[in-house]
């Protein structure tokens, strides 16, 4: 059961259903749900935080998968969507195997050093905490967290996209480390852990991090346009101002591996599409 068929969501679903998986999914709008269903996909529509879990869940699934987004929500979005529902989910259904995706931005490191699972996760903004505190529900019950970098994929690069709109500025010295993965590598790595019953605390990112000014100078060189120009440091981003190289050596230990293995990879296919 796939909670949120959102842009990571519903790619998951259609690869459990590629790979012979019995799955459904739940999302929040009926018009999203007619859309996945209009593909085969199995989905219901509903509102975790007012619907009757146990019989949305009723066929009592081996595995849960929470992929929903909190909408671009703030803390209050945060607490519904994500620890409410985890709470309410563990508590009132039915499962052998919970899996959570969670964010890198529970990281709060500045210095560019390189972060593992073992390191501290201690993060500053509310968002975070929220999430921390549903980790640590997930992992009492014998869970599995996957710490997702920044998203990016078909549809979907921010950067590129305000480079292109002319809205793209480097922060401060561009020195800051900017920690990605594909969206197809997100669903490789929740497939990962859902088939061989992982538990623990993953990374899920890519395996080369890079600084920000790295990121637009090959972007920059590739479609010819020059470096977007310089600003302060917004130390209001939504992931708070954080720098480090987010390690993915754990997951691949077992014997995953990101089929971008860079950000070039993924923006070199996305380029090539818009040309």
């Amino acid at each position: 059961m796939v909670i949120g068929c959102g842009y990571v969501g519903a790619q998951l679903l259609r690869e459990l259903k590629r790979t012979g998986w019995k799955a459904a999914g739940i999302t929040l709008s009926e018009s999203s749900a007619d859309a996945l269903r209009s593909e085969g996909l199995e989905v219901l529509a509903a509102d975790l935080r007012t619907s009757d879990l146990r019989a949305l869940t009723g066929n009592n699934p081996s595995v849960l998968i929470h992929c929903a987004s909190s909408g671009k929500g703030g803390a209050a979005a945060y607490r519904e969507v994500f620890l409410e529902t985890t709470t309410r989910l563990i508590k009132e259904t039915t499962f052998e195997h919970f899996i959570f995706s969670s964010s890198t931005s529970v990281y709060a490191q500045t210095d560019g050093s390189l972060v593992t699972e073992t390191d501290p996760a201690e993060p500053e903004r509310e968002t975070g905490k929220i999430l921390r505190e549903t980790e640590e529900v997930v992992l009492a019950h014998q869970g599995t967290v996957l710490r997702l970098a920044g998203i990016y994929g078909p549809g979907r690069c921010i950067p590129v996209e305000k480079l292109f709109s002319g809205e793209a500025v480097i922060e401060g010295d561009g020195e800051r480390i900017i920690n990605s993965i594909h969206r197809d590598d997100v669903v490789s790595a929740l497939y990962f852990v859902a088939s061989h019953r992982c538990q623990g605390i993953f990374n899920v990112a890519d395996n080369e991090p890079v600084t920000q000014l790295e990121w637009f100078q090959w972007v920059c060189t590739r479609v010819g346009r020059p470096l977007p120009p310089s600003a302060p440091r917004n130390l209001d981003r939504k992931r708070a101002w954080t720098s480090k190289r987010v390690g993915n050596a754990k997951l691949r230990s077992l014997g995953w591996s990101p089929k971008y293995p860079s950000f070039r990879e993924g923006v070199e296919e996305m380029i090539n599409e818009r040309a």
